[in-house]
């Protein structure tokens, strides 16, 4: 069974950074893809970063040139670094995994971006 663990969440001023991490307890070479989702109150839930198996990444509009998302095989996590953020990026973020048929998803992380 397929778990993911996330951390790296907390309240930071607007401007400040932090990076999430996301550790599975399968190889994510497993995956085709693995990437961050977040979903604001009221809100639906939206695509933040993703990586493929080949290293091919895809970024939301709003985070592009603020958040890196990078992949630690040998560790099984993926992570997102995320700088000058902002008021509207306070969500709880998600970790995702998935191959073909199956989706897998944390528990999420609740990030709070003060102005």
């Amino acid at each position: 069974q397929v778990h993911l663990v996330e951390s790296g969440g907390g309240l930071v001023q607007s401007g400040g950074s932090l990076r999430l991490s996301c550790t599975a307890s399968v190889p994510i070479v497993s995956f085709n893809t693995v990437g961050w989702y977040r979903q604001a109150p009221g809100k639906r839930r939206e695509l933040v970063a993703a990586i493929t198996r080949g290293g091919s990444t895809n970024y939301a509009e709003s985070v592009k040139g603020r958040f890196t998302i990078s992949s630690d095989n040998a560790k099984n996590t993926v992570y997102l670094q995320m700088n000058s953020l902002k008021p509207e990026d306070t969500a709880v973020y998600y970790c995702n995994m998935g191959v073909v048929g199956s989706a897998y998803w944390g528990k999420g992380t609740l990030i709070t971006v003060s102005s």
